[in-house]
Order: structure tokens, then sequence, then C-alpha cells
């Protein structure tokens, strides 16, 4: 019932005459559109500089604004646990969150900020097609039609809609802004955060990179060749690599870590300590030159005493080192050290040196570092995707589930470079959960502690999906299920470092408040409701769901140690220790109060309405006062 729409024709005209004036913008009902930048178009039809809008060097597309409100607006959600699907709750200090990752990372904010080591993320790479979970940002290709005017509900189709133009960019800018932007409030000083990536957004990817964490702090973008053979479904070049761009949060404060992720190199430097790994030369000048003798060079000719038994060394004589041993090779040559002994005394401090015992003598042995230039193109086989990604998954869950994980050896030395033994790892794409499985293979590896906080939303499989039919409904139930099997796979492999391993993992869901609507605006409340508004906290929450939204508001580690007692029959929940006692019971008298007063806990926290009286909530405080003046003292 409507003519030719002439303006999008000359539109899709003009886009192949200048395709650099075409760009995106919304319309008066907010839908994504092509249009034209006049200013850029007089500037084509131009032989001089047109008058027009001040130029600077800036990224903008529509949804831009909201993108950073939507980072900055508070919400009011709760992280619930869920105990029963948990592996060793009151002890790991692992986590994973069900929910949108947004929301995630605003509830993390208060808790985790600047705690962060490492942040790896594979976000959807907006190809247009739908694999296994949702991995298209765009506006639906129908959609966009219908809403854009180029089709009117399943008619004809008035000009042909490209992946260049307004369907695809903005909207997935618009999904990964506000989400960077607060993961890079959670970084440490020296932390890196790692985006994999393909050709599709790599452009975009980099430049609100650079807007949010400064150009200046990008350490690089690693080629990693994961299909060799390339795609066979592409229509001119087979893809067959991906990318990983790396930014530090403060590039003058972050370092990669000198260890050595190429597996030929690892079969000479086998041996490993906190620095990383090394290999064993000996301290003896043993090639020719000016100095290896003793009488050329007699400042580099000295004993180094040695306590045997400890086999500490010294270049003085002390109580206890009864052996002396000389730069004199088994052939009885003299010859010398490599250093002189201020040096030697530098490097053994430092941990360069050491004694080792050997066919009846003495060596002195410095650690000899690989100082390896990391390169920025990752071609070893165990990057690849299918044998290492998606096969290694298949086998472990037992059901074809995500086509396209990514290789545990790729995560595996991202973390090798990345993290020190005790850092916290994130990951808010969690997907097919590699990077948990890279934290428990690495910490097995090495005897690290290193510990991960994973989100992934509950997005539905597909009901024709090989792993809806063996029970997985949702992304995150695929996850979950990773983690645990290979948790217990590392486990059993780990040999000597399996007693400290942690393969457990605390389960949250982001739900709504677990305060009912009068706790937040008590003005906005009916009269007819008062009686029903008596207590503030859902009628269907859990002690425990009320334990994490106050560590949550004060800002305590969710990975601290649980404990619960029974003091006169009321739950007590103890947080490390006794750095929090909260008990959300009913029916609270001043006998209990004071009980608890005794264990002299650094911060307390009771239900407001959970006392027998009035009386008793108001003599809480001075209770405490009197008994542990120390102690902080809230209700919820």
């Amino acid at each position: 019932m409507h003519s030719r729409d002439f303006i999008d024709e000359n539109v899709a005209h003009l886009a192949e005459l200048f395709p650099s004036c075409v760009t995106e913008s919304r319309d008066e009902n907010g839908v994504l559109k092509r249009t034209i930048d006049f200013d850029q178009l007089k500037q084509e039809l131009s032989g001089s500089i047109v008058d027009g809008p001040l130029e600077r060097y800036h990224l903008n597309w529509p949804g831009k604004r909201e993108a950073l409100v939507n980072a900055n607006a508070p919400i009011a959600k709760a992280l619930r646990p869920c105990r029963a699907e948990s592996i060793d709750f009151d002890t790991t200090k692992n986590l994973f969150i069900e929910g949108d990752n947004l929301d995630a990372l605003k509830l993390l904010q208060e808790t985790y900020l600047g705690k962060v080591k490492m942040i790896y993320i594979d976000p959807p790479y907006n190809t247009g097609k739908d694999i296994l979970y949702r991995n298209d940002y765009s506006i639906g290709r129908v959609e966009y039609e219908v809403e854009s005017g180029q089709r009117i509900g399943e008619g004809l189709i008035a000009v042909s809609n490209t992946e260049t133009n307004g369907r695809f960019h903005s909207d997935w800018l618009s999904m990964m802004y506000p989400r960077l932007k607060l993961a890079r409030n959670l970084l440490r000083e020296d932390g890196i955060i790692t985006v994999a990536i393909d050709h599709n957004e790599i452009n975009t990817l980099i430049s609100i990179c650079d807007e949010i964490f400064g150009g200046e702090n990008r350490i690089g973008l690693v080629t990693v060749v994961h299909k060799p053979e390339g795609r066979n479904q592409a229509k001119f070049f087979g893809p067959s690599n991906e990318f990983m761009l790396f930014y530090a949060r403060d590039i003058q404060s972050c370092s990669l870590r000198n260890v050595v992720i190429d597996d030929e190199l690892l079969k000479t430097f086998n041996l490993y300590d906190e620095r990383g790994v090394y290999r064993l030369k000996n301290f003896i000048r043993l090639r020719d030159g000016k100095y290896r003798l003793r009488v050329n060079a007699p400042n580099f000719w000295y004993p180094v005493y040695l306590d045997a038994s400890s086999r500490e060394m010294s270049i003085i004589p002390r109580e206890g080192f009864d052996v002396s041993v000389f730069p004199i090779t088994e052939a009885g040559q003299e010859r010398t050290w490599k250093t002189t002994k201020e040096t030697f005394q530098e490097r053994y401090v430092n941990g360069d040196l050491v004694a080792e015992f050997e066919d009846g003598r003495w060596e002195i042995y410095e650690k000899l570092r690989e100082n390896q230039v990391l390169k920025t193109h990752w071609l070893d086989k165990k990057y690849h995707g299918f044998h290492f990604g998606t096969k290694l998954v298949d086998d472990l869950l037992g059901v074809k589930t995500f086509d396209f994980p990514k290789s545990l050896y790729l995560i595996l030395d991202v973390l090798k470079i990345t993290t020190g033994p005790k850092d916290i790892v994130l990951d808010f794409f969690a997907g097919s959960a590699t990077t948990a499985h890279a934290v428990m293979e690495l910490n097995a590896e090495d005897g690290g502690a290193r510990n991960f906080i994973l989100v992934q939303i509950p997005e539905p499989l597909s009901e024709n999906s090989e792993a809806y039919k063996a029970g997985y409904k949702t992304i995150s139930s695929v996850s979950i299920e990773r983690i645990r099997r290979a948790g217990k796979k590392v486990k059993d492999e780990a040999g000597l470092n399996s007693t400290s391993l942690d393969i457990g993992f605390r389960l949250f869901k982001i739900d709504t408040s677990n305060m009912k609507d009068v706790y937040y605006s008590p003005d906005k409340q009916a009269q007819a409701d008062l009686l029903d508004q008596i207590g503030n906290v859902k009628e269907d929450r859990s002690s425990e769901d009320l334990l994490f939204q106050v560590l949550l508001d004060w800002g305590v580690d969710f990975a601290l140690p649980l404990t619960r007692e029974k003091i006169s029959n009321k739950e007590v929940y103890f947080v490390d220790e006794n750095a929090l006692a909260a008990c959300f019971d009913v029916g609270l008298s001043e006998d209990f109060v004071k009980e608890l007063a005794t264990r002299k806990p650094l911060r307390v926290v009771f239900r407001d309405a959970g006392f027998t009286s009035d009386d008793v909530r108001i003599n809480v405080e001075q209770i405490f006062k009197l008994l542990s003046p120390e102690t902080e003292v809230r209700s919820l």
C-alpha cells in the first residue's frame, strides 16, 4: 500500500559511489538504519576543504551514549547462592555466576574492585550465523528490514541489506562497550585483559578498547592459527586464524611472565621455581677466553663456602659451612667462576645459584632462564580448535556440545604468561568453561592456587541439539558440568599437587533483590499494604541469600571460607573464622546476643525484624559496646 521508497534507493546508490559517506543512525522510532554523512559527502564533491563540524579522532555509533548509561546505571539485584549445585561450597575460592554478565560485573564492583589479575573473554563474534549459542548481536535480518521499511512483513525487499550496514556493528558495540568499561575497574594496576575475536569486529574492538583502556596500554595483537586448513564454507578466503587482543590496566605496572610456552624449548628448560622455568649450567667458566684460567683472572678465583646439609652458600667463612668449593674441573684444571665475589653474592641472594652433589664432588650451578620474546603468531598445533577444543569437550561430556570451543592449551598458555600462583582470573563469557578448566590444570602443573570467576547467561539450547537431548537445557548447565568433570579428571591426574588443588566452585544465580519494595521506597507504599510490609525481606529468601547480600554490600570477598554453628539453637554463619558473624533467624533474645558478643567478631549483622522485642533490638549495640567494643554492628 506504499509507493517505492526512493530515499533508501538513493542511499544505496550513493553507497556504491561513496562508501565512506555511509554511516549508521537511528530514526524517530529508535530503529537503526543506514544514512548518509552529508558533511563527508560535501567534502567528497569539493576540491577544497568544506566548513563543517570540528574534526576530532573518536569512535561513535548510534547507541553509544545509551551504552555508557547502561554501564553506570545502578541495579537492585542479588546473587543467590546454590549450595546444592556447588562443589565444596564452604571452602572453595572459585565462583560461577549464572546470569547476565552486565549485571554480574556491576554486582562484583565493590568486592573485586582492583583485585583481578587477568581477564580472558571470548565474546560472540557477530558472525551473523546461529551456532549452538547466540552468536549474533545484530538486529535480525527480517526484523531489521521490516523496521527500516525495506520489507513489508514477509514481502519483497526494497534494497539489499549487506553485512556492512547498520544491521551489525552498532548493536554489537553497544553490547560490548559497557561490559569492557566495567571490566576495567576490576583489574589490578598490573592486570591484563585478553579478548578473543575474529576478523568481523577486530577493527571496532580495537577502537573501543583503545578508548576504554587507552591506546598506550595496548600490549599487542596475537594471531592464533586454530584451523590450518581454513573454513571451507567461506566464499573467498577460508579463515584459518583468529586473534587475541591484549591490553594492560597500566602498561607501566604490568609485565608478561618470563615462562616458556614452546613445547620443544620446555624439553631443555625442565626445572621450575616461583620465577618460572630454568635449566642448570655449570658456574665454572669453561669456554676458551681471556679469563677462563685462574692465572689470568685471579679476582674470579675464590672459594665458595657451603653447608652440606642445607646447601646454603657463602663467600665468607661461616660456622657450619665446612665445605670449600673452588672452580676446578673434574680433570683438575684451575679455572675461574663466571663473576667476582660481589656479583656471586648478589646472584645467590637473588636465587640464581644452587649447589649440587654429583659423582662425589660439589658443583655450583647457575639457573639459566630463557629470556624468550613472545611472538605475535601462535602456530603450535596444540592451539587447534578441533582436537584440543571441540573433541576434548565432547569426549569429556560424552556428547557434542559446542561447535567452536577454544583449545584448552591456548588458554593455559595465556594464563602462564599473565598470572602468578595466587592470582584471580575472570571470564564473563564463560561458554564451555575452558578458562576454569585451564585454571585448574595450571594449578595442578605448578602447585598454584589461582582462583576463577566465571559468568554465563543461562541461554536455552536448541531443542534439536545433541546437548539438549542429553539433558542439558542451557549453556550454563553445560559450563557447570564441564567444570565438575574437568575438576575430577585434573585432580585424579595431579599426583602430589592434588591435596591442595581447589576443584570446587560456589554457584550463584542472579535474581531480583532479596528486599521488598518497601525497603527501597517506603514512601510509595499504600496504607492498605502496611501489614504485609512488616518484614522487609522477601518470604522466599533464605539466610544464605541474605548472607551473601551482606558480603556484597560490605565488599567482603565472596571466596572466604564459611562455617555454620548453632548458638542458643540459632543458626550463625561465620565468614573467615571471625571476620563476620551473621544470624538471620527470628526470635533472637538478649542472652543470644550476649553469647555471640563474647566471640568478638569484627562485624556482625542481624535481620532487623529478627529480635523478640524492640527492647532487645535497641539494646544490641549497647551489648556489643560492653562486651566487644571493636565489633561493627548492622541490621538488614
